[in-house]
């Protein structure tokens, strides 16, 4: 009986509104298992897919099932790309997803761009903004088609939001176009490097190829159903498959201009959490204005024994995230002048 938060750690007549699941960085790929660029983590390539099924059956068997699950990003490994198997590894990812009793939502990371274009996601099954929901009579709310981002509402009161944090990323762009020029000409300035990849001697070093940034486009979106679910005392929850917070993720994960994300955020009051993925050892921080940031350990580096991902129960004051073998027990209470009225 596990499968619940322990009743001990509810505040008093707490009910449960709804629920979500998350996981991240399945990457899967059908190889023996390797390690990461350091050389000092493993990853279990084709056992990641087991993990899925086992995270899946799981959220079938909750007696109240989550009204969706977040996907984070990362689902197959770039080695596929090598290998020429990129569309039969994503094939064999999606048909497990299809075991799932509800929606999910996919969030695209530097993997999905390792092995297709941009192009190619947007008309994929990887792309999940058919599940939007639109504000009447709020055009300024409806993102444009130039990014990938999207929001809903999985229950009356709390919207969550998908962001595309490869916006501006010289990933699974055309070389020969305007934003890839822009892009890399970002990242040049901030990384003299050889190697785009490596961070080193980087006074920032999130200026690498494997992270990307928010275009001002998209943050001026953001703004505007900040706005409205201000207006509307709604509950936001953010996700992106890169981080955004310092205290929370490993400098070299962050999104290239973190900090125009962050002050957007900032500048108002219903963002409740920041689910990312992308570090694959996890990390979380609550920052100054009462947001939580969670980055989910990703499913790759995650041992045959153990497990990696997470529910996340919805109350009137707090949001809990149950989580699932490497994945750790959060609380994230709700800002005090915030807390949902019923």
């Amino acid at each position: 009986m596990d499968d619940k938060p322990d009743p001990g750690t509810l505040s008093e007549n707490s009910e449960v509104l709804f629920s979500f699941g998350v996981i991240a960085d399945i990457q899967y790929a059908d190889l023996e298992d390797g390690y990461n660029f350091q050389g000092n983590r493993r990853r279990y390539y084709r056992h990641s897919l087991f993990h899925l099924r086992g995270a899946i059956e799981h959220w079938n068997g909750e007696g109240s099932p989550p009204r969706c699950v977040l996907q984070l990003g990362d689902i197959i490994d770039g080695y596929n790309a090598q290998y020429k198997v990129s569309e039969k590894s994503l094939e064999l990812v999606m048909n497990t997803f299809q075991m799932l009793k509800v929606p999910v939502h996919h969030t695209w990371g530097n993997h999905e761009f390792y092995n297709f274009s941009r192009n190619y996601l947007t008309n994929s099954k990887l792309n999940t903004k058919f599940l939007e929901d639109q504000i009447v009579h709020h055009p300024e709310t409806v993102p444009s088609e130039d990014y990938y981002a999207y929001h809903f509402v999985p229950f009356p009161q709390f919207r969550f939001i998908l962001l595309d944090a490869y916006d501006l990323s010289v990933l699974g762009v055309d070389q020969s176009s305007p934003k890839y020029q822009q892009c890399l000409k970002i990242l040049r300035e901030h990384n003299p490097n050889s190697e785009l990849n490596s961070p080193q001697g980087l006074s920032e070093p999130q200026f690498v190829q494997f992270n990307g940034g928010f275009s001002q486009e998209q943050l001026n979106w953001l703004n505007e159903v900040l706005t409205f679910s201000d207006t509307n005392q709604e509950k936001v929850v953010i996700v992106s498959h890169l981080p955004i917070y310092p205290e929370a993720s490993d400098s070299v994960c962050l999104a290239w201009n973190y900090r125009d994300a962050l002050a957007v955020i900032w500048s108002h009051k219903c963002v409740v959490c920041f689910f990312a993925g992308h570090t694959h050892d996890g990390g979380y921080s609550e920052d100054p204005f009462g947001v939580h940031h969670i980055n989910l350990e990703g499913v790759i580096e995650t041992a045959p024994d153990s497990q990696a991902f997470g529910t996340v129960y919805v109350y009137p004051d707090k949001m809990m995230l149950k989580g699932r073998g490497r994945v750790p027990d959060r609380i994230m209470n709700y800002k005090k002048e915030n807390a949902f009225q019923l």
